[in-house]
C-alpha cells in the first residue's frame, strides 16, 4: 500500500510503497477513504513537537473497516469510522471520571507515535518499522489501529466532510461548547479563524452566543467566520485587537476568548480581551518550546485560563451527534473545505495550508 512517510523534519513527505501487518488483539484494519489536512501534523512536521521518524503522519481519517483482530466488539467489517486524536482507554481515572480525552494513555501515544499501551508499530517497510503519529498514521490507503481510536458513524456520511471531526472541527466546537460552556447572550471572541477556529464559531454560535468575534490576519478566513455568524470581525494588522474587542463589548471585554492560533503573543492577547471573572481556552498548538506571560494580579480579578484536547469531547457520544446535524443541514462543516487533493499530491496541500490559500483541505484516498 502507499503511505506518505516523513524521513527528517522539514523534509517534504515521501510516498512510499510500505507493508502493513495484520491487526492483532483489540485492533482492525481501516481502508481509509478520505483524511484531514490539519495544522497539527504541520506542527510534527516541522519539528516543534518532538515524535520518532521514520513516521506515517495524518491523523484526521475517515474509513471502512476491513479486518478486526480477536476481541474486537465495537466495530465489525464494513462499518463506516472517523479515527480520533484523542485515544481513550476506558480505564484510567479520567476516563471513568467522564473526561476522556484526558486519558493517560495520550501523552504515550503522541511521544512515542505507536499504538497504544506500548503495542507497537504496524506499518514498515523491509525490516524497518514506522512510527504512526498519533498511534494512526492515516495519510496511507489503510492503516492498523486500536479499536478505541475510532468512532463508528453512519454509512450515509460522506467521508471527505466528516473526516475533520476526528481532531479540529470538534477541538473547535467542544472548546465553546464543553470547555467554555458558552451560555446563550455571552459574548465570544475568536482569536485566529483556521479550521479550529472557525469551528469554534460555529459551536458559539451553537450555544447561543451574543456578541460574537473573530479575529484573524487572512480576509478569507474572516469573510467565512462572518458567514459562520461572527457579529463582528478583526484584522490585527489594521487595528489593536485588544482594544477593539474591549470597544465591541461595553469597554469591559468579553466573556469567553478561545485562542485557535497556536501562537503564545496571540495567547496573550486572547487573555488580555476577557474582562475580569472571564474564561480564556487555549485551543491552539503552539511549539513546545513556546513561553508565555501572564500577570498573577489578573487571576486574583477571577480571570481563568484553561487548555483543551479535542474540546473535552466524549467521542463516542458526541462525534455520531455532530454527524447528525451535519447531514440534517444544522452544522455546515462542508464550507471549511477549500480543496481536495490525492494522497500524491499531499506535499501541495501543506503548501497550500502554510500559503493560507485554503481554510480546510482534504484528501481524498
Amino acid at each position: 500500500m502507499k503511505a506518505a512517510v516523513l524521513y527528517e523534519p522539514n523534509t517534504p513527505l515521501k510516498i512510499e510503497e510500505v507493508e502493513l501487518d495484520e491487526p492483532q488483539a483489540n485492533e482492525i484494519l481501516v481502508k481509509l477513504e478520505a483524511v484531514g489536512v490539519c495544522h497539527t501534523d504541520l506542527s510534527f512536521m516541522k519539528g516543534e513537537m518532538p515524535v520518532g521518524m521514520p513516521i506515517v503522519i495524518g491523523h484526521e481519517g475517515c474509513g471502512i473497516v476491513e479486518k478486526i483482530g480477536p476481541g474486537v466488539t465495537s466495530v465489525k467489517p464494513g462499518d463506516k469510522v472517523i479515527s480520533m486524536v484523542s485515544f481513550s482507554c476506558g480505564q484510567c481515572r479520567f476516563c471513568a471520571e467522564g473526561r476522556p480525552t484526558r486519558c493517560t494513555e495520550n501523552v504515550n501515544i503522541m511521544m512515542m507515535a505507536e499504538l497504544p499501551f506500548f503495542a507497537g508499530k504496524r506499518v514498515h517497510k523491509g525490516d524497518q518499522y514506522m512510527h504512526q503519529l498519533f498511534g494512526l498514521g492515516s495519510f496511507a490507503e489503510k492503516c492498523v489501529v486500536h479499536e478505541r481510536a475510532v468512532v463508528k458513524v453512519r454509512d450515509d456520511a460522506p467521508s471527505d466532510v466528516v473526516c475533520l471531526l476526528g481532531c479540529g472541527v470538534t477541538t473547535g466546537i467542544g472548546a465553546a461548547t464543553n470547555t467554555a460552556k458558552v451560555r446563550p447572550g455571552q459574548s465570544v471572541v475568536v482569536y485566529g479563524v483556521g479550521g479550529v477556529g472557525l469551528s469554534a464559531v460555529m459551536g458559539a454560535k451553537m450555544a447561543g452566543a451574543g456578541n460574537l468575534i473573530a479575529v484573524a490576519r487572512s480576509q478569507n478566513k474572516l469573510d467565512m467566520a462572518k458567514e459562520l455568524g461572527a457579529d463582528h470581525v478583526i484584522n490585527p494588522n489594521d487595528e489593536d485587537p485588544v482594544a477593539k474587542v474591549k470597544e465591541l463589548t461595553g469597554g469591559m471585554g468579553a466573556d469567553v476568548a478561545i485562542e485557535a492560533a497556536g501562537v503564545a503573543s496571540v495567547m496573550e492577547q486572547s487573555f488580555a480581551s476577557i474582562h475580569n471573572g472571564g474564561i480564556c481556552v487555549l485551543a491552539g498548538m503552539a511549539p513546545m518550546t513556546a513561553i508565555t506571560s501572564f500577570a498573577p494580579f489578573e487571576f486574583l480579578l477571577g480571570k481563568t485560563i484553561t487548555g483543551t484536547v479535542q474540546g473535552d469531547i466524549i467521542a463516542s457520544i458526541d462525534i455520531p451527534r455532530l454527524v447528525d446535524r451535519y447531514m440534517e443541514g444544522n452544522l455546515p462543516v462542508d464550507k471549511l473545505i477549500t480543496k481536495t487533493f490525492s494522497l500524491d499530491q499531499v506535499n501541495e496541500a501543506f503548501e497550500a495550508m502554510e500559503n493560507k490559500e485554503v481554510l480546510r483541505s482534504v484528501i481524498k484516498i
